[in-house]
């Protein structure tokens, strides 16, 4: 049962605490070198240093985001205390979330991953970690698509995450001194997704639709293809583009 404060803060808490119960800890999953346990591991440190960042932050002594080795000591520890850390670092990040939100405006600027993100951020990133990582235990069920859906999960990936979903992918391409990739992910009726990357870097962002799309999809396949990842129904995005640009794209969006 998840305490009404926290589901207050993460509605999308109990639907991942449901599929993570439904299934063994080592099950493989959507995200092939993760079990379940693994993304158990993963989300514990997710939430643990979304509020110790945002906590240091409300008492005057703002601190560095750790990396992703934080999730080592979960990794040690038996299926039972992993249960236990991962629920009680969801209930203190919706503590710290709450106590922000409060305490400060939501035009805040703290430092996260090394850029300035608003305070509302901490919340809405766990959210969206849990939804994700939620689609890597289900696949396409009913709960991930209706998530993965709303215009908030795109508006987060693209504007609050934004550069490093494509760190990964651009580094896995020769582009060389002239070389560069652009791509555009279209959901008729909304703005496009516009991927960059060249010799200086990578960059994503929303515009108005222009020219043709690389790739078009309803708005949950295309939160999936930035994060690197494929839904399980592959007519459920188009592409003219032919192989080359589709292939470099695709590559491109690895995500993490």
């Amino acid at each position: 049962m998840i305490p009404p404060q926290v589901d207050a803060v993460l509605p999308e808490l109990a639907p991942f605490v449901r599929a993570v119960r439904a299934r063994r800890p080592d099950d493989g999953t959507w995200c092939e070198a993760w079990t379940v346990r693994d993304i158990l591991a993963h989300q514990t440190g997710n939430a643990e240093e979304l509020a110790r960042v945002l906590q240091a932050f409300l008492m005057g002594a703002p601190v560095e985001t750790r990396s992703f080795a934080r999730e080592a000591p979960y990794r040690q520890m038996s299926d039972s205390e992993l249960w236990s850390a991962f629920l009680s670092r969801c209930e203190k990040l919706a503590e710290v979330s709450a106590a922000a939100a409060r305490d400060l405006s939501p035009e805040t600027e703290v430092m996260w991953t090394g850029r300035t993100v608003k305070v509302p951020f901490f919340a809405e990133h766990m959210r969206e970690e849990l939804i994700l990582h939620r689609w890597d235990l289900t696949g396409d069920d009913g709960t991930a698509v209706r998530a993965l859906n709303e215009p908030w999960m795109t508006e987060h990936s693209v504007v609050s995450v934004g550069r490093p979903l494509l760190v990964r992918g651009r580094a896995g391409l020769d582009l060389g001194p002239e070389g560069r990739v652009e791509g555009r992910l279209r959901t008729p009726g909304t703005d496009d997704v516009v991927v960059v990357a060249d010799a200086e870097g990578g960059s994503v962002r929303l515009a108005t639709p222009e020219g043709p799309a690389t790739i078009e999809s309803d708005a949950a396949v295309r939160v999936l293809l930035l994060w690197g990842r494929r839904p399980a129904d592959p007519t459920r995005w188009h592409s003219s583009a032919g192989p080359e640009a589709l292939r470099t794209v695709r590559a491109l969006l690895s995500g993490y």
